[in-house]
């Protein structure tokens, strides 16, 4: 495991992964390793691949630790006055509204706390957005029409006890896997079944027992058919639907395009065959859960898509129920507890609405704020739009990187560009903070106190087991400084996360008297001691409150004026024709935009580069090939990424992952690609479904380049930049012909990082001095074939292979790169010289195909060799002999995808 860098720790300390909503314990260990919490209830003992790395991304090398101030490192004093006095003048000069705050799921709910009361209370505006409006905005707005409050009913143990399980757009495989596998682990102790709607056939659908391919956009006429089917069929639960609902009727009108499961067929997309057994499955099953996520939610009908869902559980009866009920799973750690504390922009804090003047009056009160933001704010895309034209002036980033992770990210890096005033407080330089006017270095994980909460409510506490790198800080601290320097000192006057926790606990209950599920107050009273022994609890805990909350609504009592839950009427509107259709997501291993994932080589080794998967109609019709250069363009902008064809993409869509940005490649953001149509209610952007175009890309040569030295390559050519264990290496394609012989190796040098090119002769294995970047002189080792289009140079210092680069026409006459990666750094004998240019020093060499198992380093052909040597036939057989699979379990539907591919010869 890799050194951590923390403080000396003589037990155990237990806190939270920093990934997914999932929630998951860990502990930090004196040795120096991460592991999981088994008695933490979220995850009982697992650990994603992810959160198995979490170890090898704590290296400092790369952090921010000092402010920076246009540019300039400076003092804390310094910088946090800056700030105040930037915003201080632009309010005074443009009002309240001319100035904005993003944050994110990454905060701590205390960091989230401060930023949401200093803008909103004691600044007067609601302009103070998060970047889970990308992810959960509409799960949120479902909520609260048809609940009253953002509140998700069930529980994780209802993913152990349903006996149908829907996942719609959700590839939990990859995205929540330590949930998918409590999922199956039911399906063989108790038969659960698993129904997966998806355009993409993910990991997911690979091991449901049905899969819909609906078309995109498409959700809520399945849904609304289904809800159409069971009032038909006699399914709907109508004692309970009286007793405890309101508006079926006018549900039930607005499904009329979709009465039939003919009509909701043609519409989505899905044989009629395979709807109707789903509809049937749904209907005659009594414990159903319906799990849903970015798929749903990141659409131009994101909310009517989460209501569509619930319509369905209302209408019989199955929420709040051991097994059934609708469940949104969250994207980000911390998505749920920004929630809590109205860190969206059409939010108050503890569950206070807008709408509401009582409330409003309340929390003023309790705030004894000057005054309150009189309406809700601009919401994430609105946001940016309002800095690009300069109606806000002034904006503070924070734990997010806006300029990668935006639709339209090449607009709002003009915007950023142009903004009076941009602070960005971050962990790691980013895209967003190199357009920075002041700079605070931020606290990261492992170095923050406070709290989390995950998508069942369950609050759990984020210990710090490490001390932050020179002068980086919390985020609330860095809000609460700017706060008292802007003339509030006695609102900000809090000397820990425990004093913020507690005043957060303590506004939840006030002037509730049960009105708000959202109710923490029962530990509201928690010292400091108690709040750093706190344990993991479900809320809703009011005053009074003895044990942890469970399931809600299974008797109806919904936060709603009349106590009954709402069905909403949700008209199904196609998306208008196009001829190709961008849908991006997440790959396996990797998370946001990789400032701290991309940093662990072993997170890189399933997915290396971003490509664009591809049904080979579509390549077919654009001219493109496996493995080739597309370039794949849109109304925002165009990038070029490398094909991937496979049959199961769904026909006239492509995909690409969003992770990856300039610092990884030339390709930048997928999301300067994406439209910027929201969800006409939640404000959500649609990032599943951006018309695009497709075509060929000609590449006049490949490379690959191994260096100890990162960073971006200047040159013309496209590439991919990948860690590996001692530096970086670079999968290149040149959009020019190679310049000429004379020309090709001062080319050379610039992509070995190396300020001239050599002097020694060339030709084959000719050697010369070359001076690195450091002014030090090593080995230019150098191979050409002209008339082949092949160069091969490699750089030796003190003995050691310190650079080597491979470039030929024809890709077959590159190295295999699995050779190649154990070269860089390690020591070359003068026997080994004559080697390393036909890319190996040692002639055996680890050639066993991609990483499967990251959490164990397994890869496909060593499956493979055991699979068929061994006459392995299931998963568990895999697992003891290699233990891939055997951790996270989201390598699984690989490995049953390999069991299914090899066939073993007869006995």
């Amino acid at each position: 495991m890799t050194d951590l860098g923390m403080t000396e720790l003589t037990a155990a300390v237990r806190t939270t992964c920093p990934y997914c909503g999932v929630g998951c314990g860990v502990l930090a260990l004196p040795d120096q390793t991460i592991r999981a919490d088994a008695r933490h209830p979220s995850n009982q003992g697992r650990l994603c691949s992810k959160g198995a790395a979490l170890a090898a991304t704590l290296d400092d090398a790369t952090r921010l630790t000092r402010p920076l101030l246009f540019g300039q490192p400076t003092g804390w004093d310094q910088a946090l006055q800056a700030v105040a006095d930037g915003f201080h003048q632009t309010i005074a000069q443009h009002g309240p509204d001319s100035v904005a705050f993003y944050v994110s799921g990454q905060c701590l709910t205390e960091d989230y706390y401060v930023a949401n009361k200093l803008m909103k209370g004691f600044i007067g505006s609601a302009n103070i957005d998060t970047n889970s409006r990308l992810c959960m905005a509409s799960s949120v707005a479902g909520h609260v029409r048809a609940f009253g409050e953002d509140v998700v009913p069930g529980v994780y143990e209802d993913w152990d006890e349903a006996d149908l399980v829907v996942l719609v757009g959700s590839n939990a495989a990859w995205c929540h896997p330590v949930l998918y596998q409590r999922l199956q682990a039911a399906r063989l102790e108790r038969g659960t079944k698993i129904v997966v709607l998806d355009p993409r056939r993910t990991a997911t659908a690979d091991a449901a027992d049905l899969h819909l391919a609906l078309a995109p956009g498409s959700d809520v006429a399945v849904f609304n058919g289904l809800l159409a089917y069971l009032h038909a069929t006699g399914k709907i639960d109508t004692p309970w639907v009286e007793r405890h609902t309101s508006g079926l009727a006018d549900a039930l009108h607005a499904t009329a395009e979709s009465a039939d499961i003919a009509a909701a067929a043609a519409q989505s997309g899905i044989d009629p065959e395979l709807l109707a057994a789903f509809y049937d499955l749904f209907a005659d099953t009594e414990r159903v859960m319906t799990v849903f996520s970015q798929g749903v939610n990141q659409s131009y009908a994101g909310t009517n898509k989460v209501n569509a869902i619930i319509n369905c559980h209302l209408a019989t009866g199955r929420i709040g129920r051991p097994g059934a009920g609708p469940f949104s799973v969250t994207g980000q750690p911390n998505a749920m507890g920004g929630r809590e504390v109205g860190g969206l922009a059409n939010q108050l804090a503890a569950h206070m609405d807008f709408d509401d003047p009582d409330q409003r009056a309340a929390l003023q009160a309790f705030w004894r704020s000057p005054t309150l933001a009189p309406k809700p704010g601009l919401k994430a895309v609105e946001l940016f739009d309002a800095v690009h034209d300069g109606r806000i002036k002034a904006l503070w980033i924070a734990a997010t990187n806006p300029a990668a992770s935006m639709p339209r990210a090449d607009r709002v890096r003009a915007a950023l560009a142009a903004c009076p005033l941009v602070v960005v407080s971050d962990c790691w330089a980013t895209d967003t903070t190199a357009l920075a006017d002041i700079v605070l270095p931020a606290a990261a994980w492992g170095e923050k106190d406070g709290t989390v909460t995950n998508s069942d409510r369950r609050i759990s506490r984020q210990r710090p087991f490490r001390a932050a790198p020179g002068q980086a800080r919390s985020d609330w601290w860095q809000f609460a400084e700017v706060g008292r320097r802007m003339g509030w000192p006695d609102a900000f006057a809090w000397r820990s996360a425990a004093a913020v926790f507690r005043e957060h606990a303590a506004l939840s209950g006030h002037a509730n008297q049960g009105r708000r599920m959202f109710d923490i107050s029962a530990v509201a009273g928690l010292d400091d001691a108690g709040f750093d022994a706190m344990t993991p609890f479900r809320w809703p805990l009011p005053v009074g409150a003895t044990e942890e909350a469970g399931r809600l609504f299974g008797q109806g009592g919904f936060p709603t004026p009349d106590g009954r839950g709402r069905f909403v009427p949700t008209p199904y509107h196609p998306l208008p024709p196009a001829g190709l259709r961008l849908n991006t997501g997440r790959v396996r291993d990797q998370w946001h935009t990789m400032t701290r994932t991309g940093l662990a080589p072993a997170l890189m080794a399933h997915t290396s580069e971003p490509r664009l998967t591809i049904h080979p109609i579509d390549a077919a019709a654009a001219g493109i090939q496996q493995d080739g250069l597309a370039r794949l363009s849109t109304a925002a902008g165009e990038t070029l990424l490398r094909a991937d064809l496979r049959h199961t993409q769904r026909h006239g869509e492509v995909f690409a992952p969003m992770h990856w940005t300039d610092r990884f490649t030339s390709a930048g953001p997928i999301g300067r690609l994406v439209s910027a149509r929201t969800d006409p209610v939640s404000g959500q952007p649609e990032l599943k479904a951006t018309p695009a175009t497709l075509a060929p890309v000609t590449v006049f040569f490949h490379g690959l380049l191994l260096r100890r030295g990162g960073g971006a390559l200047a040159e013309d050519c496209h590439w991919v930049r990948m860690p590996i264990a001692e530096g970086q290496m670079y999968r290149l394609a040149g959009l020019l012909p190679l310049p000429p012989d004379a020309e090709a190796r001062d080319f050379a040098a610039r992509l070995l990082g190396l300020p001239q090119s050599g002097a020694g002769e060339t030709g084959d294995g000719k050697t010369g001095d070359e001076k690195t970047g450091g002014g030090k002189t090593g080995d230019w080792l150098e191979a050409s074939d002209p008339r082949r289009g092949v160069l091969r140079i490699a750089v030796i210092f003190d003995g050691a292979l310190e650079a080597c680069l491979f470039l030929a026409r024809d890709p077959a006459a590159l190295p295999n790169e699995a050779a190649v990666i154990p070269m860089l750094g390690a020591p070359v004998p003068d026997a080994a010289r004559s080697k390393i240019l036909s890319g190996r020093i040692y002639d055996a060499t680890a050639t066993d195909g991609p990483r499967v198992c990251a959490c164990f380093a397994v890869t496909r052909n060593a499956i493979r060799h055991a699979v068929v040597t061994q006459r392995l036939g299931t998963v568990r057989q895999i697992g003891a002999l290699l233990r891939a699979g055997t951790n996270c379990g989201s390598c699984i539907p690989e490995l049953e995808e390999i069991l299914r591919d090899v066939r073993l010869p007869a006995a």
